[in-house]
């Protein structure tokens, strides 16, 4: 077990080298060995299943054994129902619970959607950031690259060159505020804009239909994250690679704010009406409100730390979140997300993996759906876990042959309801949802896991492994 344990630690480190924004030849090296670990790590795993099936007689001295583990697992149990009887108080409180019949209906019909593939090539490197905007999908990539895709013929529009490192985030203001800034430029009030942040220190803000950079800040540190605040007359929020918060203004573009507000790096910034929720490295979380000033516009309400996420910092490590009311949804490289309750501190968890090589990268709310991305260190398979809000309960994960690993993900919905996502990670895919009685040739498979019992689990324990049954979903 203990090689097992060296293999899959290795295989972690290299998850994490594999997102940095920019590497170096030695950690090239190391990410070059990852089929190798897994190669052996299989072997070893395939060893140690033999043993582990065998039934037999149980001396003496394995039964004491057993009943001491038994009494410790009872103990545990009795504390973690403890726990669990407060946190689901706070939880019915909040949530209206799906009828049993109504859940069942939900989950069939997801067990038998129908999902189309379409690949976006053109990305020399990985796509660390993508946004949806109208019928355009906008990618950002460690290539430096700010890339425009026509989703339905599947095309590039646009490539948008200007920065001088890996693009890390992207962020879409609101209509109105592009007409606002639109005027000011005597441009159509048709325009879009979109904002890019770079490793280069730069926040660049490009007019999509002329194809061009209006905008340029420097923020004097790489930008790891951003998001656009549609409150008053707007403010950009940005995140950098030393824990540092700033906000600017969408009217002026200077700086508002400067906070250190994370010990490492921000890695996740997201607003959800005048609240912002800033996530680090460390594992941190820290709840802003924008108070709309010209000055200080952001005022601490909370900060958690790792001790109370649960997310202990590692060295590159990677947290994302999405809001959603008074709870935050949060992944870090776990088999789990977790739900921070951001007023109190009470948290929960929602198991993604059904082993404790799952990886989860991005976590992402669309049309009564919370979605989080899967992907195996072991044998590199990659889903999307499908869970129904605001329960949390699991429906169903979505997957194809030689699916990525997933590290972003946008969401949008037709004008007849049909979901459109997009992926990015070592490639760009697109996932259109297919009418249940076409005849279009679908290319996802609809896939359940064992994932059910651990939701609201406070528990940080590694999850048993465990096997899922596979559902084909209809090809014709």
């Amino acid at each position: 077990m203990g090689e097992v344990r060296k293999l899959q630690k290795k295989l972690r480190q290299i998850e994490t080298l594999e997102i940095k924004i920019s590497l170096t030849a030695e950690e090239r090296f190391k990410i070059s060995r990852k089929a190798e670990l897994r190669s052996r790590l299989a072997q070893l795993q395939l060893q140690l299943s033999g043993p582990q099936q065998t039934l037999g007689i149980v001396g003496d001295g394995k039964k004491e054994k057993m009943k001491r583990q038994v009494l410790i697992r009872v103990e545990e149990l009795c504390r973690l129902l403890s726990q669990y009887a407060y946190e689901s108080t706070l939880l019915t409180a909040q949530i209206i619970v799906f009828t049993e019949a109504e859940f069942t209906s939900l989950k069939a019909s997801w067990e038998k959607s129908r999902f189309r593939l379409r690949l976006l090539e053109g990305h020399s490197d990985i796509v660390t950031c993508v946004v949806a905007v109208d019928n355009l999908v906008v990618s950002g990539s460690r290539d430096t690259t700010v890339k425009v895709w026509h989703v339905p013929t599947a095309t590039e529009q646009k490539n948008l060159g200007g920065h001088t490192g890996g693009v890390t985030c992207l962020s879409a203001p609101p209509p109105e505020y592009c007409t606002r800034l639109a005027r000011s430029l005597s441009l159509s009030t048709k325009e879009r804009f979109i904002l890019s942040g770079s490793a280069d220190c730069y926040v660049k803000i490009w007019a999509l239909n002329i194809g061009q950079c209006v905008k340029s800040i420097y923020t004097f540190n790489a930008v790891t994250a951003l998001c656009f605040v549609p409150e008053e007359g707007g403010y950009i929020i940005t995140g950098s690679d030393g824990g540092k918060v700033q906000a600017w203004s969408w009217h002026s573009f200077q700086n508002c704010q400067s906070v250190n507000a994370h010990q490492e790096a921000v890695t996740s910034i997201q607003s959800q009406g005048p609240l912002v929720f800033s996530g680090s490295a460390e594992g941190g979380v820290s709840v802003w409100e924008n108070r709309c000033s010209d000055r200080d516009p952001l005022t601490l309400l909370h900060h958690w730390s790792s001790q109370v996420t649960g997310f202990r910092g590692r060295l590159g490590g990677r947290l994302t979140l999405s809001p959603r009311g008074d709870k935050v949804f949060l992944a870090y490289g776990q088999a789990w997300l977790k739900i921070l309750h951001w007023r109190t501190g009470a948290t929960s968890r929602v198991t993604n993996h059904s082993d404790v090589t799952g990886v989860t990268d991005c976590v992402h709310q669309t049309g009564g759906l919370l979605i989080g991305s899967c992907y195996d260190l072991a044998n590199g398979e990659s889903t999307l876990n499908l869970f129904s809000l605001p329960q949390c309960q699991y429906l169903v994960s979505l997957t194809w042959p030689d699916a990525p690993r997933i590290l972003c993900f946008a969401a949008w919905t037709t004008g007849s309801g049909d979901h459109r996502w997009v992926i990015g990670g070592h490639n760009l895919t697109v996932l259109e949802q297919l009418p249940s009685s076409g005849k279009q040739r679908c290319t996802c498979t609809a896939k359940t896991q064992n994932l059910t019992k651990s939701v609201y689990s406070r528990s940080d324990r590694a999850e048993d492994g465990g096997s899922g049954s596979w559902l084909r979903c209809v090809l014709q």
